[in-house]
């Protein structure tokens, strides 16, 4: 791990600089890393960042740049009805690769609810997710089991984040992950527009047996600020060119 020296050997200009170049590079930090990196102290940080608001913002123990969730212009009800046949479409294909008895994450937006009509309705199948969309409609299914996953909410999304859906996740298996984006690209790979949701869906990521990427065609070839994974990390692209 690179280190910088004692806190008090290192002036808060200089801590600044480097804080802004690591989150530039990384898109979003946690408090505990941006310490770690800098060798001070979790306070110290908090003290640099209430000094810095042009530079950065902090939710729920993360780092974001200044500004990133009102920059993204993300709203998902205005989101809803934009390109709503092929998400639909997408969606199904998504539902058909859910067996009766897995645990499934399925991921925030406006594609992915899309799956929850096409969901086995027979066994005993259990749903994870931190998007309150997603859970208003598992709930009302028979034989499903939800987890929603909590924190500090955010309307805009209607998603939550934070240190508690995390150490939620740790104690969770998931048999496959069904996970949205606002952008993929070949070379610049899989990005949303909320900084918010990356830790979740990169800790989903490393905790699924099976990750699949659950899009509509509008979305391929787009570059959206909050990177998050890879294309190669998931075992399948699913579009609405996938629907039967």
């Amino acid at each position: 791990m690179e280190r910088w020296g004692t806190g008090s050997a290192v002036k808060k200009s200089e801590r600044i600089r480097r804080l802004d170049e690591r989150l530039r590079a990384a898109g979003v930090l946690h408090l505990r890393e941006a310490a770690e990196h800098l060798d001070v102290s979790e306070m110290t940080v908090r003290r640099d960042l209430a000094t810095s608001p042009e530079l950065f913002s902090y939710f729920g123990g993360y780092i974001l740049p200044a500004g990133s969730e009102r920059a993204s212009g993300y709203r998902l009800d205005v989101e809803l009805d934009a390109h709503a046949e092929a998400k639909e479409l997408a969606g199904r294909a998504a539902a058909g690769l859910v067996e009766r008895d897995d645990t499934i994450f399925i991921d925030c937006g406006t594609t992915t609810p899309w799956m929850i009509d096409h969901l086995p309705i027979t066994g005993r199948l259990t749903v994870i997710t931190y998007a309150m969309n997603i859970a208003a409609r598992v709930a009302s299914r028979p034989n499903t089991s939800l987890i929603l996953l909590g924190g500090l909410f955010h309307a805009s999304s209607q998603t939550f984040s934070g240190e508690e859906a995390l150490r939620s996740l740790e104690r969770l298996g998931i048999s496959k992950a069904f996970i949205s984006a606002g952008g993929v690209h070949a070379q610049h790979g899989v990005t949303c527009s909320n900084f918010h949701e990356v830790p979740i869906k990169q800790a989903v990521l490393a905790r699924a047996g099976i990750a699949y990427l659950v899009v509509d065609s509008s979305k391929l070839d787009k570059i959206k600020p909050a990177y998050f994974a890879r294309r190669e990390q998931f075992a399948r692209l699913i579009t609405d060119a996938d629907a039967p």
